[in-house]
């Protein structure tokens, strides 16, 4: 692996440090665009690429092929255009007044959701004319959309402004990660009759999940989000993504602990032998969650086990409560000269999946890769793959 875009020397020596490889990133892309088929594959880069880096992300996707992105917001997509300058890029919180002119400066598309937006972008059509815009609507998620009745009549409306004219029609997969559920099926069936009525208009409702569905769900245009980045967009199912982020933590002293002492806030680790700690820098500050400890959280109750981290080759669990800063870790079982101050432990990455962090959290793989924090000291790096 080569690094690029990397101060060296900061990443060597922060406390918190994230690796992202930008070659597994465009692995990831590419085996979702093919099992997308026919279809195109878009690039989700919203919530600043789930939090590893819209800029470097984007850039990377975009050398890759990429031409459609999603983001979640105008500021968002400025941002991206520097990095995306031929792409079609779609905001999917809409536009709203006073955001015309950041949309138009930096030719961004806005996901009409709701009947305020829409009334509003016919103001905006009136004024400024022909401009492309795309269409979210409700298929049962009852989140952000139009509902299908209204969608289905704005389509049929002869007296629609000639301006009006959507280049994308879309909805989204409330149950995709969950392929027996009967809600994918009666969602398809809606969206169809939705495409049908924009008829030459393209159409997109798979997400990561949707993808694995099969080609009744990929459409015109897939849009791929956590699958891209590595995460399981299918639980329980082998993910055949490769793993792109790497989160480590310093460990800043060890120490030996005896029987029958408690460990970190509440004592709510007591030891039943003799231990050795490592205390690393990274709490729940920094996105590893609070929820992760070993013990003191309600979690725990429910029978799903702590956290852990890797070091020196092997699995080490979280011991006791996770803080603002610092974690520490039961490593016990290692030899002692294995583990030292200024060591690093993984906390999710290579070995330890970002999806079963997350499990050990209560939450998802969005939420961890999503919450890493800014103290982090970033770096990316590549392999060289073919196409």
């Amino acid at each position: 692996m080569t690094d690029i875009f990397n101060d060296d020397d900061a990443f060597a020596s922060a406390g918190l440090r994230l690796t992202v490889d930008l070659g597994a990133l465009v692995e990831n892309w590419r085996d979702l665009a093919r099992r997308s088929g026919k279809a195109r594959t878009s690039a989700v880069v919203k919530a600043d690429a789930y939090g590893l880096g819209i800029e470097d992300i984007g850039e990377t996707l975009y050398a890759a092929g990429a031409r459609d992105f999603f983001v979640a917001t105008a500021d968002e997509g400025a941002t991206l255009r520097l990095y995306a300058p031929e792409a079609r890029i779609f905001v999917l919180s809409g536009i709203w007044p006073g955001l015309e002119r950041r949309f138009f400066e930096n030719d961004l598309v806005p996901v009409i959701a709701s009947e305020e937006q829409l009334t509003f972008w016919m103001s905006v059509l009136s004024e400024y004319g022909d401009y492309p815009c795309a269409l979210q609507v409700d298929t049962g998620f009852n989140r952000l959309g139009l509902p299908m009745d209204d969608a289905i009549a704005l389509a049929d409306d002869v007296s629609r402004p000639a301006s009006f004219a959507p280049v994308l029609v879309m909805s989204h997969l409330a149950c995709g990660d969950d392929p027996s559920n009967a809600m994918n099926k009666q969602q398809l069936e809606a969206f169809r009759k939705v495409s049908n009525a924009f008829e030459g208009i393209e159409a997109s409702l798979a997400n990561s999940a949707g993808i694995f569905l099969g080609s009744d769900y990929h459409f015109d245009l897939t849009r791929p989000g956590i699958a891209t980045y590595g995460g399981e967009a299918v639980p329980g199912m082998a993910n055949p993504m490769r793993p792109v982020a790497t989160a480590e933590a310093r460990i800043i002293q060890t120490r030996s602990v005896k029987s029958g002492e408690t460990v970190g806030y509440g004592r709510a680790l007591q030891l039943t032998r003799d231990s050795r700690l490592a205390i690393v820098s990274a709490g729940y500050a920094d996105g590893y969650m609070r929820s992760q400890s070993s013990g003191g959280v309600p979690l725990r109750q429910t029978g799903i086990a702590g956290g852990h981290g890797f070091v020196a080759g092997h699995k080490v669990p979280v011991a006791g409560r996770i803080t603002m800063d610092l974690t520490i870790f039961d490593v016990t079982d290692l030899p002692d000269n294995l583990v030292r101050a200024g060591d690093y432990i993984e906390l999710f990455g290579n070995n330890i999946s970002v999806d079963e962090a997350a499990r050990s959290a209560g939450t998802i793989g969005y939420e961890m890769l999503t919450s890493m924090g800014l103290r982090h000291e970033r770096r990316y790096i590549s392999e060289e793959t073919e196409e």
